[in-house]
């Protein structure tokens, strides 16, 4: 028992054994190289409790109960040099959000936080301590640099937990530094504002006679970020000279217009919604489960979180599917994740004494991850946070690429990890309701965290434009358990019908509650008063910046009519689901956040200021000619060439990628992946029932043909659109028009050429294939 400085008193105790065998084993192979004078690797479990005052010989017995879990294994006493991982400095990780809130729901209620280190013990053949260079080798083999630090004492883990007082709030003098103090803060800040923006800035706050605060400006960045607004998909565009008279997101919404039939909601939500039939769905009514009869629609996401996942793969993936997750539950005022699907593009694995003949090492920014170690954790990441959650995860893909060509490598060392999924929603909770004024705004779920921060702008910036330091806060973590639990509260209001309480509803994203606040109070024409003291916050030592744009997961903003609120705060408190009542709906289409620890306003701004209508952008692009060579054949042995197309990771076999996910929760999978009765994975497509009283549902199917791009972009479009009608068509479709696409665009925008093969791909898809075909784009 130690004292730490801020006189919080922690307790350390021991666990059990860390690693299996095979983890171990493992271990050791990796080092054989790099560090040949290890002899013996132990490691257990360390366990931090931080509390209020010392806990009581009762409350210590209960807390070693709660840590008596997982596989009985044997334990060795300590021996050796200690390395400790544990969870960066001034980060909560994941599994202490969940040990402490069962600690304390078990009566340990003057427990802080319970936090989870491994212990490491390497004892070496000499006898000696490890050299520097084998230090370094054991410390990078063991941790991840993003998510977790090595100390070398136990005491130095007290570190975990600070309680702080708050870093006060900060200005930008542009009234007296002019564009020269924007321009620095936007580079320090990471806010990756372009100068058209800066101007706009620069003129509405000499407007308003201020200088702007931190707190706004993160805020507007990542409201106005590429990743929110898709400022590039709504830009004028004038390509080799030549005004074009429609944007890329006009020539989607062309698919839409030309073919609205059969869907209910379309670019106006966080889903697409489709119209369905009525279904039985099965849900507890007066205290019984029973089958509802109603009329229930389709919704359908996808989207990509590639950036979290170069920087950190475990927890960018995780992250990924769980904001997916809260993109279908928080749709309309309510509804229901069914099934997910997930994919990756990376460059080159280049696995270790198996490197392939078409690999190269051509290196790679230092902060971001490997491709390989891209694959090796970030479909843990995803298939994790969708079995915590509960659900499905039933299609998806897997390409790596690298190509040398004309004098550049093209691949995905910035990967794609594409996230998605099919959910349902009831025919009267379709469209969010208006807000009326005095109605609360309440943030649902998991705590403010200092995790992260400046995450739309970051992924909105090139791969290592950012600073490494910017870097490791834009990494986020899942706690699925948590957003389980929020679902659960969504459910129950939904499950009400008519007598939801909900009026309107946004899942936290990019941008964190500075996002998703304002974007639901101006959906409804109205504006809001915010008290930033009563987010609920687990770093009170965070500033109102970091307090007002942190991206800690988890978390909803939803309205709610006072009258409602003892319901819903009944419904929490039976979900165990933490929740705060934020702000109040005002007429006023005026933004405020009011600090009651400083005694000032940190945001103070008209709504249209933040998102009215910032400077539109232009793509002033030229087109290039692409230096193709023909396919040359005559050298190619049939029988090395089939050899290699078969270990071509596109074409191999995907079943590591599915076994580690659950494929049959929820009892409502018709087809997942495995087909056959020696379950082989080569299903062409998924598919979902409605309910289980009915032999109708839901098929989805991917199309992916991005390298084709390299030699006609349209065409890479075209056909990716072909492969996915061609796969869905294993299931029975009466009409080509009820087929709906959700399409995923990435480019390298403002690469020579790039920008046009971007706007051509768009055009021949929304201007020419789907009009043709008849389907949309909703």
């Amino acid at each position: 028992m130690s004292s730490s400085q801020t006189s919080t008193q922690c307790l350390i105790l021991r666990g059990s054994s860390a690693l299996s065998q095979f983890r171990l084993d493992k271990l050791y192979a990796s080092l054989k190289q790099t560090a040949p004078n290890i002899q013996h690797i132990y490691a257990e479990f360390m366990h931090f409790a931080f509390s209020e005052t010392t806990l009581s010989t009762n409350d210590q017995d209960t807390l070693k109960q709660i840590l008596t879990y997982g596989p009985k294994s044997n334990t060795e006493s300590p021996n050796g040099e200690l390395f400790l991982v544990i969870p960066r400095i001034g980060t909560i990780s994941p599994w202490a959000s969940r040990a402490t809130d069962i600690a304390n729901n078990c009566g340990l209620d003057t427990l802080l936080r319970l936090e989870r280190g491994i212990a490491y013990y390497v004892t070496t053949i000499n006898g000696q301590l490890l050299s520097h260079a084998e230090k370094f080798a054991f410390k990078t083999a063991i941790y991840d640099r993003m998510t977790e630090t090595v100390v070398y004492e136990l005491q130095e883990a007290e570190k975990l937990y600070h309680s702080a007082d708050p870093k006060p709030l900060s200005s930008i003098d542009i009234l007296q530094g002019g564009k020269a103090a924007l321009d620095n803060a936007n580079n320090e800040m990471g806010l990756a504002l372009s100068p058209d923006e800066v101007e706009y800035l620069l003129e509405n706050y000499r407007k308003m006679g201020r200088n702007p605060t931190d707190v706004e400006l993160m805020m507007f960045a990542q409201a106005n970020s590429e990743h929110c607004r898709h400022k590039i998909f709504n830009a004028d565009w004038v390509i080799d000279g030549v005004q074009q008279d429609i944007s890329l997101f006009g020539m989607i919404r062309n698919t839409h217009q030309l073919n609205p039939g059969n869907t209910v909601v379309a670019y106006s939500d966080n889903s697409s919604i489709v119209q369905g039939q009525k279904t039985k769905r099965f849900y507890p009514q007066q205290n019984a489960y029973t089958f509802v009869e109603e009329d229930m629609h389709y919704l359908m996401k996808v989207e990509t979180h590639n950036h979290p996942t170069a920087i950190s793969p475990f927890a960018g993936a995780a992250t990924g599917a769980g904001g997916e997750i809260r993109d279908e539950g928080a749709t309309g005022i309510g509804s229901k994740p069914k099934a997910g699907l997930t994919g990756f593009s990376v460059s080159n694995l280049n696995l270790p004494d198996f490197t392939q003949p078409w690999e190269k090492p051509y290196g790679k920014p230092s902060r971001i991850a490997t491709p390989l170690q891209i694959m090796l954790d970030g479909p843990l990441g995803g298939a994790a946070y969708n079995n915590e959650f509960g659900r499905p995860n039933i299609a998806g893909y897997f390409r790596t690429f690298e190509l040398e060509s004309n004098n550049e490598v093209r691949g995905y060392h910035k990967p794609i990890m594409l996230a998605g999924g099919v959910g349902n929603i009831s025919d009267i909770h379709s469209h969010k309701n208006a807000i009326p004024a005095g109605a609360a705004l309440i943030q649902l779920g998991g705590p403010a965290m200092l995790i992260g921060l400046g995450g739309g702008a970051a992924s909105s910036m090139d791969t290592g434009a950012n600073t490494e330091n910017l870097d490791f806060d834009s990494v986020q973590r899942g706690n699925p358990e948590l957003q389980r639990r929020a679902q659960e509260v969504i459910d129950r209001c939904w499950q009400m019908g008519d007598n939801n309480p909900i009026l309107s509803i946004h899942d936290v994203g990019a941008g964190g509650i500075s996002n998703a606040f304002p974007e639901l109070v101006n959906d409804a024409k109205v504006g809001a008063i915010f008290q930033l003291r009563n987010v609920n916050n687990e770093e009170p030592g965070m500033s109102p910046r970091e307090l007002w744009s942190n991206e800690a997961q988890e978390r909803y903003v939803m309205a709610v009519a006072k009258e409602n609120l003892t319901l819903f705060e009944d419904i929490c408190a039976r979900e165990r689901c933490p929740f705060a009542i934020v702000g109040v709906a005002t007429e006023d289409r005026h933004l405020t956040v009011e600090d009651s620890h400083f005694g000032n306003k940190p945001v103070d701004m008209e709504l249209s200021v933040l998102l009215g209508k910032p400077p539109k952008m232009t793509r002033d692009v030229n087109s290039t000619s692409k230096q193709l060579q023909t396919f040359d054949t005559r050298n190619i042995d049939l029988t090395e060439a089939v050899a290699r197309v078969l270990r071509l990771p596109g074409v191999a076999d995907k079943t590591f990628l599915i076994t580690i996910g659950d494929r049959s929760v929820t009892g409502l999978i018709a087809r997942d992946q495995m087909v056959g009765p020696w379950q082989i994975p080569v299903a062409d497509v998924a598919v979902t029932l409605a309910g289980y009283e009915t032999n109708v549902g839901e098929a989805f199917a991917i199309g992916e043909k991005s390298p084709l791009a390299l030699i006609d972009a349209p065409a890479s479009g075209r056909m990716a659109i072909g492969e996915a009608i061609t796969n869905i068509a294993a299931s029975w479709i009466s009409d080509i028009g009820n087929l709906k696409l959700s399409a995923n665009w990435m480019a390298p925008a403002g690469h020579p050429g790039e920008d046009a093969a971007l706007f051509d791909t768009v055009k021949a898809v929304g201007m020419e294939l789907c009009p043709a075909l008849g389907i949309s784009i909703p």
